[in-house]
């Protein structure tokens, strides 16, 4: 083929990617919607929810959308883009309020709180206009509830990629905001929210303890290193680690994990 085609087909290739790529204004919801239906009962004077029976992926955008990237500006891209921190999300949860529910009593407001959940599991109140990414839930030390204002909601959940599963439990209850108090009974059961996580390929870092002996060269000669258990040990064996050099100097590397070791060199005529 001659170099004019090659050329062709490279610029073509190149056109049809920048066509397919994106810059994203909005955080893609990362499949259909799974709603925890919020209802009040005025018998029993209190919340109760149905859960969706759907398990979320938390997924990165590198996996979910390749070829595309958040807008710079946005507020999320530092956590969310591919060339930030990348990490996975979903707001295919949210909470909103069933038809069939009672009016509230006068003078309440519902809220939802966070009971549990690990602390890389991270929760953001997600707008897209005017762009808002506010963290919540006892995300960077918030606080663990929410003001609910009973419209549907969809929070963006985010973690870093990986295989895990993910689990946080929820309730939803009343405040009466004439005395700020929680309203006595009102909460609902305990909700347990359950992800998956998904990976995008990214290599694992392992960080090893280790122990660094140096020495100055200009003194080495004519000596060995040796290791023993305590320092008034009667035997001493030699490190037969073999040296190498870190900044001019020779030195030997050793586990940091090893039982307790006391080091000395000894002169060898």
């Amino acid at each position: 083929m001659k170099k004019s085609l090659w050329m062709a087909v490279i610029v073509l290739a190149l056109v049809a990617w920048n066509a397919s790529a994106q810059v994203l204004t909005q955080v893609p919801m990362q499949g259909s919607m799974a709603m925890p239906m919020v209802s009040y009962s005025a018998a029993s004077g209190a919340i109760s929810v149905m859960m969706p029976a759907a398990v979320p992926q938390l997924t990165p955008l590198l996996v979910s959308n390749p070829t595309n990237r958040f807008d710079p500006a946005a507020p999320w891209f530092s956590l969310l883009d591919p060339s930030a921190q990348g990490w996975a999300f979903s707001r295919r949860y949210g909470f909103d309020m069933d038809a069939n529910s009672d009016a509230l009593p006068a003078n309440t407001q519902i809220w939802i709180r966070k009971l549990s959940g690990p602390a890389d599991l991270k929760i953001y109140n997600y707008l897209s206009s005017p762009a808002t990414f506010t963290p919540v839930f006892g995300t960077d030390g918030t606080t663990n509830a929410v003001f609910w204002s009973g419209l549907m909601w969809h929070p963006v959940v985010a973690v870093p990629p990986g295989t895990n599963d993910f689990s946080a439990t929820f309730e939803v209850y009343l405040v009466d905001t004439t005395t700020g108090q929680e309203v006595a009974g009102s909460s609902s059961e305990p909700l347990v929210f359950n992800w998956t996580d998904v990976s995008d390929g990214r290599p694992t870092l392992n960080l090893a303890q280790k122990i660094v002996l140096a020495w100055p060269s200009a003194t080495t000669t004519n000596w060995v290193l040796e290791s023993a258990a305590s320092m008034d040990a009667t035997t001493w064996s030699s490190v037969t680690n073999t040296p190498v050099n870190v900044d001019g100097q020779p030195c030997v590397i050793l586990d940091g994990n090893a039982a307790r070791q006391f080091f000395r060199t000894r002169y060898m005529p």
